[in-house]
């Protein structure tokens, strides 16, 4: 075991394997009958709860919380995985709760990474090549297959399936129990099995301290996507023209540009 201050060991349980190689910075925690692999590295002031494996070449950042049972850094439920190294990594202050699953990435050299600040709750699971922004949260049973990519401060709603290759953009809210085959436009809420839109994440733009003029314009561009008629790619001509240019707007514009699967569209009963 590789660590900074000898000092620590009083953090790790007598029951606890910490395999020869691991890098444990000060003050973490590691708790009963949990195991870390060689080539794990922890950041200072993290806790490790009971009954957690962590393996792989998985890094961990500094002030998370991972609770009893949580499987990090595993080889990849993939059948084109052939023991290549990949890699695992979470950000800082990140909670990962009970029985909860991040795998790591097909591919050499490839990498499966949540962001910082960001809460999985209860038996989620992040499948290998995922990408996770910050501030993000997964409530319970919540899945994501391969390679899909969520960006910040998106929440997903408990039991949700996520495809493969599906991007959630910012902002957005995914409603419970919803199947996702499409993209999620940034700052939309979507539901349903399949899921579709059915308004703006008004709250959320709020709460996450967007302009009252940006959120305008947010309004704006959605009724144009959404509400006009138009193709995707005339919409978003009409939108780059008509509406007042802003960060958000700009972000917004570039999700569509590349969504490579399409985007959930509106319920007819969105009011």
């Amino acid at each position: 075991m590789n660590t900074e201050n000898s000092s620590i060991t009083k953090h790790i349980h007598e029951t606890a394997i910490v395999r020869p190689g691991a890098k444990i910075a000060p003050n973490v925690e590691i708790g009963p009958y949990s195991v870390i692999g060689e080539n794990v590295e922890i950041g200072e002031g993290t806790v490790i709860g009971p009954h957690v494996v962590i393996t792989g070449w998985t890094e961990i950042g500094k002030d998370c919380h991972i609770f009893q049972g949580a499987s990090i850094g595993e080889d990849p439920q993939d059948l084109k995985f052939k023991g290549e190294k990949s890699y695992t990594y979470i950000g800082d202050r990140t909670t990962i709760r009970e029985g909860a699953t991040v795998h790591r990435a097909t591919g050499e050299g490839e990498e499966t990474r949540i962001g910082c600040d960001c809460l999985l709750m209860a038996l989620t699971h992040v499948a290998h090549n995922c990408v996770i922004g910050n501030h993000v949260i997964m409530s319970n049973l919540a899945s994501l297959a391969g390679h899909a990519i969520v960006e910040d401060r998106a929440v997903i709603g408990g039991m949700t399936g996520v495809h493969q290759f599906v991007k959630i953009g910012r902002n957005a809210m995914v409603g419970g129990m919803s199947r996702l085959t499409q993209d999620v436009v940034p700052f939309t809420i979507v539901n349903g099995q399949p899921a579709k839109v059915v308004g703006l994440n008004s709250v959320g733009i709020s709460r996450a301290g967007i302009k009252i003029e940006a959120r305008r314009n947010l309004k704006q561009a959605y009724k144009i996507l959404y509400r006009s008629g138009l193709r995707m790619q005339q919409a978003i001509a009409v939108i780059e023209q008509e509406v007042d240019n802003c960060e958000e707007v700009d972000h917004l514009l570039r999700f569509l540009r590349n969504a490579e699967r399409g985007i959930c569209r509106e319920r007819r009963d969105a009011e």
